[in-house]
């Protein structure tokens, strides 16, 4: 078998051509700290990587809805806060109305003061978020949680629904509470020998009348009321405190499963700068042994050889 020039002219061209290939590629590696500069290069760990980063994505979404999230009950925890101390202000000042050493004068003066106090907490009841949601509305965020109807009575006009929302693959919890959950009714007798419920702010409104009116039987009732109202409020704020909780305990795990794929995502594409540096050494000791034979050969020829 006769080998021509030419075959070793190739031969030696392709050999030069792959170690400049491999010395680009190392070149290529440290200027970008990564093992994977294309696909091609390694497509197993391409493609692990490909799925590393589609899972760091979603466990960002989750930390951002957590966010969220906790943005809303910090700003409920808020409200009934401020409600609560409301409250102990119209309870403080029933009790003084109470007292017989007052006079009716002295008592229209408290009705009006119960009637600011309680337009006052109507407003904290119908706050909005950020997006202009009503916090306290249900999956009714567009409309206030609180209102008056025809008969110029205040109503909640909410929905009970909790809205949920993924925090994490097997994770959800509610992003917000019920206003009827927060602004509870009382249950009062209607004189006939039956329960009714009273709304949160229609009891307030009576002991506000019963002052002004000093009927001292629906004061006691009203003042009573007020501990049934406040109950309700610290039980919704103490569920409030638990769902934030939550959100620091899930906070805590998605950070710990971030981590552990961004560790798993750098050991598949970062790179080991000692042994690229080790290697492009190599590659250019080899592209200089490889440039040498390329010029020997690039200069054989038959007339030369038969000289």
């Amino acid at each position: 078998m006769k080998i021509s020039t030419t075959l070793y002219f190739d031969r030696a061209n392709q050999q030069l051509g792959d170690v400049q290939g491999e010395l680009a590629k190392t070149q290529e590696q440290l200027s970008t700290g990564k093992q994977i500069v294309k696909p091609s290069d390694s497509p197993d760990k391409a493609s692990l990587v490909t799925r590393l980063e589609s899972e760091l994505a979603r466990q960002a979404s989750y930390q951002s809805t957590l966010k969220t999230v906790n943005t809303r009950l910090q700003a409920s925890e808020t409200v009934l806060r401020n409600t609560s101390d409301v409250m102990v202000r119209i309870k403080e000042i029933s009790i003084q109305a109470a007292s017989d050493t007052l006079s009716p004068a002295d008592r229209q003066s408290i009705a009006l003061e119960i009637g600011s106090l309680k337009d006052q907490m109507l407003s904290l009841a119908n706050t909005q978020d950020t997006n202009g949601n009503y916090l306290f509305s249900g999956s009714r965020v567009g409309s206030p949680a609180f209102s008056k109807d025809a008969k110029g009575v205040v109503v909640y006009q909410g929905d009970e629904s909790r809205m949920k929302v993924a925090v994490g693959d097997n994770r959800r919890m509610n992003l917000n509470m019920p206003g009827s959950d927060a602004f509870v009714k009382v249950v009062r007798d209607d004189g006939k020998g039956h329960k009714v419920g009273v709304g949160f702010f229609q009891a307030i409104y009576d002991l506000a009348n019963a002052v002004k009116n000093s009927d001292h039987t629906n004061m006691q009732r009203g003042i009573a009321e007020i501990d049934s109202l406040q109950q309700g409020v610290s039980d919704a704020t103490a569920q409030i405190g638990t769902d934030m909780n939550v959100v620091d305990m899930q906070n805590s795990v998605l950070d710990e499963i971030t981590l552990r794929l961004k560790i798993t995502k750098s050991d598949a594409e970062d790179l080991d700068y000692t042994s690229a540096i080790t290697k492009m050494n190599k590659d250019q000791l080899a592209l200089e042994a490889a440039q040498s034979s390329f010029a020997k050969i690039s200069q054989l020829s038959l007339f030369k050889y038969m000289n």
